[in-house]
């Protein structure tokens, strides 16, 4: 039984499983990639033949326009034979469509994590433990420093902060994809049924999320709207937005940073 170590090769492409003759989030264009998540750290254009989640797919073709010369899309746990290897996806929890890529070959077994999260988000499915012998993934907050405080709290404390400034707009910096959809998730379990004010560059992506059969309830765009509809309402923008000309004209807004709660001035 060969040790996953013999038959994945780290190449100047990226990741490369040899007997299988393919890459796993290849960092180039390449003839076959396998596709953890749509982040454009991981997935990127030009590929001739892509395998990832139908959701996945489906994020890449929003995002760049392509995904892949010849996508095939993957159903969780669905067994595909890839040269002499046999592998399947297994939820990551990341974002929608996020998967672990499980490669078996001659009874040794590898799991590509891509990024992935263990607490609940109602936007994506849940993460599974897969055992194998080798277990590849991500640490960008493994260090015991980062402990991140429990979600519904941060929301509770949002909606205490909108019932405490009522006059003020509360503008939140999230990313376009998975922060942005998990946020207004969150916010709608915690009672939030209003309307969710979005900028512009995050209204595509929670488009896809729709399509998907993610209910993300009433979404408006912020940026043209009508400065007094957007007193007391939740705002969300890119976070390098935040400081651009459309929002320095909100009504006495609020920001959310990760470190707390700041005046915009």
């Amino acid at each position: 039984m060969p040790h996953p170590q013999t038959w994945l090769k780290v190449l100047p492409a990226g990741l490369y499983c040899e007997p299988g003759g393919f890459y796993i989030d290849p960092v180039r264009a390449v003839d076959r990639a396998v596709i953890t998540h749509a982040h454009a750290d991981h997935a990127r254009p030009g590929h001739r033949a892509v395998l990832a989640s139908a959701a996945t797919l489906a994020v890449m073709q929003a995002r760049l326009g392509s995904a892949g010369a010849e996508p095939q899309a993957a159903a969780w746990h669905e067994r595909v034979t890839i040269g002499d290897v046999t592998v399947w996806l297994s939820p990551a929890g990341h974002v929608l469509g996020s998967a672990q890529v499980v490669m078996e070959y001659r009874g040794s077994r590898a799991v590509v994590s891509g990024d992935y999260k263990r607490v609940e988000d109602p936007t994506c499915a849940a993460f599974e433990p897969v055992p194998c012998d080798v277990f590849v993934t991500e640490a960008t907050f493994a260090l015991p420093v980062f402990v991140h405080p429990d979600p519904m709290v941060e929301i509770r404390r949002l909606l205490a902060s909108l019932a405490l400034f009522p006059a003020r707009t509360h503008v939140i910096g999230c990313y376009a994809l998975g922060k942005c959809q998990r946020l207004i998730a969150l916010l709608r379990q915690a009672g939030w049924d209003g309307p969710i004010w979005l900028h512009g560059a995050l209204a595509a992506m929670c488009a896809v999320y729709r399509a998907q059969g993610i209910d993300l309830g009433d979404l408006r765009p912020a940026t043209a709207a009508a400065k007094a509809s957007l007193v007391g309402a939740i705002v969300l923008a890119p976070p390098a937005s935040i400081a651009d000309r459309w929002a320095r004209r909100l009504e006495d807004p609020v920001v959310s940073l990760a470190s707390g709660w700041m005046r915009v001035r």
